[in-house]
C-alpha cells in the first residue's frame, strides 16, 4: 500500500514539473503567481544575458576567420585643439552724428542759395543769405549814432579828468554811449540770422528750397549738411548677450548691397535695456575709407560673444541624438581580440556652433579619432574600414 503511494505521488510531481516546463509566458502570466512570475522572469534574463555573451563571442570568432566579412567604409578625423570664435549676428544701420537738416532763424524771402548739391563747405561757411526787411538800413543808422555817443562820450570822459564840467553830465554822455552800442549789437545779431551758416564741415546733401521763396524761422526746411567722416553703426542686441557684447569687441560687417565686408569693434554700448524688445544698443566703428557707405545703409554686424584658445570641433554632420535626447558621435577603436577597427558610440555635451562645427565640451579628448564620413551608417561596436583619417589642424 505505502509503495503504491510512493509511487503515485513521485509519478504526480513528474508530470507537474513535465507541465511547468512547457508552460508559455502567456500561461505563466494567467496563473497569478507572483513567486512563479518572479522565477521565470529571472529564468528567462539569465538566458537572455548567456545568449547575448555567445553571440558576441560568435561575432568576434566570425570577424576573426571570415575574411569575406562586409565592413562599413568611414573617413576619420584626429581632433586637435584649435582656436574658436562665436559670433552674434544683429542688423545694424549707419548713422553719423553730423547730419542736420538747416532751418533758418529768420522770417523772410530766401534771396539767395550760396551753394548747390554736392558742394563741400567748410564750417562758418555762408549758405544762403535772406532778404533782411530794412535792418541793414537800420544797423547803419545805429552805427552812426553809436559813433556820435561815442565822441560824445570821449569829450565828456577827457573833461571831467579835467574837472572840467558836472559828474552828471560824464554819466549822461557814458550812459548814451553805452545804450547805443548795446542796440546795435543787438541788431547786428538780429542781422547775422538772415544768413544760413555751415555749422560744421561737411557736404551738401540736398536743397530742399529754392530762391525766392517765402521761409519761416524754424519751420521751413533748407538745406541738409551730412559729414561722413565720422560715421558708425548703431545696432540693438538682445539682452541675453549682454555680458558677452562690450565695447572693444571685435565685429565683422558685411554690406549685402555693396558685397563689402570690413573689420571693426564694438566702440560704446548702451546701458539702458528697451523694455518693448529687451536689447540694449551699441555703436560700431566704421573705417573713413570706405567712402561708398552711406547713412542709413543696412549692414550685417558679427559680434564675437566668445573665444576659446584650446576648443575641440567637429562637423555638425557627425553628431547625433539618442531617444533620450542626448547627443553623440562614433570614435574609432581597435580590437585587438577581432584585429579589427571598430565604431565605439561617445555621449558628448556640445557647447557654442559657428558655421558647419560644433564645439565638443564633454565625451572626447584631443587626438581622438571621430568618424567623419560614414557616421550615420554604423553601429556601436561595429567592424569598420578606415579609407582614410584626416587632421583638423
Amino acid at each position: 500500500m505505502t509503495k503504491h503511494i510512493l509511487s503515485f505521488i513521485l509519478l504526480s510531481l513528474t508530470v507537474f514539473g513535465c507541465q511547468e516546463k512547457t508552460l508559455t509566458v502567456e500561461q505563466v502570466i494567467a496563473t497569478n503567481d507572483l513567486s512563479q512570475l518572479r522565477t521565470t522572469r529571472a529564468n528567462l534574463g539569465a538566458q537572455h544575458q548567456a545568449l547575448s555573451q555567445d553571440l558576441a563571442d560568435l561575432d568576434r570568432a566570425i570577424g576573426k576567420l571570415d575574411q569575406s566579412e562586409k565592413l562599413s567604409l568611414v573617413t576619420a578625423m584626429v581632433v586637435q585643439p584649435e582656436r574658436f570664435e562665436h559670433f552674434v549676428q544683429v542688423q545694424g544701420d549707419v548713422a553719423t552724428k553730423q547730419n542736420i537738416v538747416l532751418y533758418p532763424q529768420f522770417s523772410g524771402q530766401l534771396k539767395k542759395l550760396h551753394v548747390v548739391v554736392g558742394d563741400e563747405v567748410q564750417k562758418g561757411a555762408v549758405l544762403a543769405t535772406l532778404d533782411d526787411n530794412g535792418l541793414s538800413q537800420q544797423l547803419n543808422q545805429l552805427k552812426v549814432q553809436e559813433a556820435l555817443a561815442k565822441t560824445t562820450f570821449e569829450r565828456q570822459e577827457k573833461l571831467w579828468a579835467q574837472n572840467i564840467g558836472s559828474e552828471l553830465q560824464f554819466l549822461q554822455a557814458k550812459t548814451q554811449y553805452e545804450a547805443q552800442k548795446s542796440l546795435t549789437q543787438q541788431l547786428s545779431q538780429q542781422l547775422e540770422k538772415t544768413q544760413i551758416i555751415a555749422p560744421f564741415d561737411g557736404t551738401i546733401d540736398a536743397v530742399l528750397a529754392e530762391a525766392g521763396t517765402v521761409v519761416s524761422a524754424g519751420v521751413s526746411p533748407v538745406f541738409r549738411l551730412v559729414n561722413l567722416s565720422n560715421m558708425y553703426l548703431k545696432a540693438d542686441v538682445p539682452e541675453s548677450y549682454l555680458s558677452e557684447v562690450v565695447a572693444g569687441k571685435k565685429v565683422m560687417v558685411d554690406f549685402p548691397v555693396l558685397g563689402l565686408k570690413v573689420a571693426s569693434k564694438v566702440r560704446s554700448v548702451g546701458r539702458y535695456i528697451n523694455p518693448g524688445n529687451r536689447t540694449f544698443s551699441i555703436e560700431v566703428d566704421l573705417p573713413k575709407q570706405t567712402s561708398q557707405i552711406k547713412p542709413n545703409l543696412t549692414a550685417q554686424i558679427q559680434i564675437n560673444d566668445y573665444t576659446s584658445e584650446q576648443a575641440l570641433l567637429v562637423p555638425q554632420s557627425v553628431i547625433s541624438e539618442n531617444a533620450a535626447g542626448q547627443q553623440y558621435v562614433y570614435t574609432t577603436f581597435y580590437d585587438q581580440e577581432r584585429e579589427q577597427s571598430t565604431a565605439l558610440k561617445r555621449i558628448v555635451v556640445t557647447g557654442k556652433t559657428e558655421g558647419d562645427f560644433v564645439e565638443i565640451l564633454e565625451g572626447i579628448q584631443a587626438g581622438d579619432t571621430v568618424i567623419s564620413e560614414g557616421a550615420r551608417s554604423v553601429k556601436d561596436g561595429q567592424a569598420i574600414s578606415i579609407l582614410k583619417t584626416e587632421s583638423n589642424e
